[in-house]
């Protein structure tokens, strides 16, 4: 029988906390809602007393999601904890998370007390957070550098106080996942009313080992795990939700699950990336661009014979429509014939080879052969104009202007001209190309690279849209980032067959 592990997503809480990561409260309610759909047990909403911005995110999430619990975090202080249940009224499910130091150093550098004297504010803070609600969580503040004997003497004192979780964080991101898994295991060892709450992670990635720690603390008993989309958190970040998600899913001897849709994943991760204004790196584990990307020939080889040769998961279980192969140095024969047979061509094992040669050759002058090249590979080389061609680009924005674009292109060797308003001058822009096709595109990645330094440098577009279920790229580049955005939108847009 498997066990479930919660799932506590502090997205809005200590993702929140990245500098430049602010979101307001209808960005706050969009994640919170994908969140929901996503299958989060609980969803940390805010520090209620920090801010008034972050007292009404609380309250207006509160209204507005039925299935997870909504968490409100307090210090293990009486005003804090009064504003945290002012600010989860509304909410269908309620907890509160209070807390308090519990490391040597913070016991004595920070909070400037005595052991005894912090479990006695625990306990007080527990009781008086049991007045308001049913569910309180107690987190003991660097429990990863804390001494174990202690730390079990807190978490009996605070379970006997009333806390129905009680959350051992790895605050510094210092501990070694043997470290943290042996901590949870002695608590769950030494602490008699252990049995009467849960025991959450909390796990931070100063030293990339927050999920390693967390997968540690759940075999050794946690049964849930506080993470953020993205992983993003202070410093170095949070424990991933969709890492630990994942390797329980794929572990199957473990015997654990979660309610997470593992197909939403993927969309939620570019919800966050794109609200927060925070790019996920290409190497992400699960979600990064070059996930499930594939460029050295034998890599190539093994997964177009069998995507498990190279791939442990499924894309499509985390909602990425496949896998792709991209053709660089590294590429093989394999990769060059699938991406000519996806074109529409066919060689023989001879003419394949002398196209291979040549394809080498390119490809050590460029990072990535894209279509055109391989066409101009097999002498197909387009003759004449291009079908769609920008000859007109035309912008206004400003602080107090609402962002108007007018295009102009040449489409069959016609020029038709659109202006269109948007949320910032590439969005009119783009909004405008739109009006002049006939085709449904959807954008689904936009990434702007400066080759150089310094505000004169060209600026490289990378972009992908979906048409009818297939993914077409295009590229960009220029000194001005609008036309180079809009340059590679129609690069996109005109391998549409």
């Amino acid at each position: 029988m498997e066990e479930k592990v919660s799932i506590f997503d502090t997205t809005l809480r200590d993702g929140e906390q990245v500098p430049g990561c602010q979101l307001n409260t209808i960005e706050k309610i969009q994640v919170a809602e994908a969140l929901e759909a996503l299958g989060v047990d609980v969803i940390e909403a805010g520090f209620p007393i920090s801010s008034p911005g972050d007292f009404n995110s609380v309250v207006e999430i509160s209204k507005v999601i039925t299935n997870p619990v909504i968490c409100a975090l307090t210090r293990a202080v009486k005003k804090d904890i009064e504003v945290a249940a002012e600010a989860l009224q509304y909410a269908k499910r309620k907890r509160i998370h209070t807390g308090i130091g519990t490391s040597p150093y913070h016991i004595k550098y920070k909070i400037k007390t005595t052991p005894e004297e912090i479990i006695n504010r625990a306990v007080d803070a527990v009781k008086y957070a049991r007045k308001f609600v049913d569910d309180v969580e107690f987190y003991a503040e660097d429990a990863g550098r804390s001494e174990n004997d202690y730390l079990a003497k807190v978490i009996e004192a605070v379970i006997k106080a009333g806390a129905t979780v009680v959350n051992i964080p790895d605050t510094t991101g210092y501990c070694l996942p043997e470290e943290y898994g042996a901590k949870i295991r002695y608590l769950k060892e030494n602490v008699p009313n252990i049995d009467k709450a849960i025991i959450s992670t909390h796990c931070h990635n100063d030293l990339g080992m927050a999920t390693a720690n967390t997968m540690m603390g759940v075999i050794n008993g946690a049964r849930q795990v506080e993470v953020t989309m993205n992983g993003i958190g202070e410093r170095a970040g949070n424990t991933s939700l969709e890492e630990v998600a994942m390797i329980i899913k794929s572990h199957h001897n473990l015997n654990l699950r979660t309610d997470i849709n593992s197909k939403l994943i993927y969309s939620t991760s570019r919800l966050v990336s794109t609200l927060m204004s925070m790019p996920v790196q290409a190497n992400k584990a699960i979600v990064g661009r070059n996930a499930f990307a594939h460029s050295s020939g034998i890599h190539q080889d093994g997964v177009l014979k069998n995507r498990e040769n190279y791939e442990i998961i499924d894309p499509h279980e985390v909602g990425i429509r496949e896998s792709s192969i991209i053709l660089t140095a590294r590429s093989g024969r394999a990769a060059l014939n699938h991406r000519l047979q996806l074109l529409g061509f066919n060689y023989d094992k001879e003419a394949l080879d002398d196209i291979y040669q040549r394809f080498l050759i390119l490809a050590d002058k460029k990072k990535e052969i894209n279509d055109e090249d391989i066409r101009m590979l097999t002498g197909e080389v387009f003759q004449g104009e291009k079908s769609l061609k920008l000859e007109v680009l035309q912008v206004t924005c400003g602080k107090s202007t609402v962002p108007v674009a007018t295009v102009g292109l040449r489409i069959n060797g016609e020029v038709h001209t659109s202006t269109a308003a948007g949320n910032g001058p590439i969005d009119a822009a783009f909004t405008a190309v739109k009006h002049l096709i006939s085709r449904t595109v959807h954008l689904e990645e936009f990434l702007i690279q400066a080759i150089t330094k310094g505000s004169d440098d060209f600026g490289k577009v990378h972009i992908q849209v979906e048409h009818e279920g297939k993914i077409y790229y295009g590229f960009g580049t220029n000194t001005d980032i609008v036309t180079a955005s809009v340059e590679a939108f129609i690069d996109a847009i005109s391998k549409i067959k």
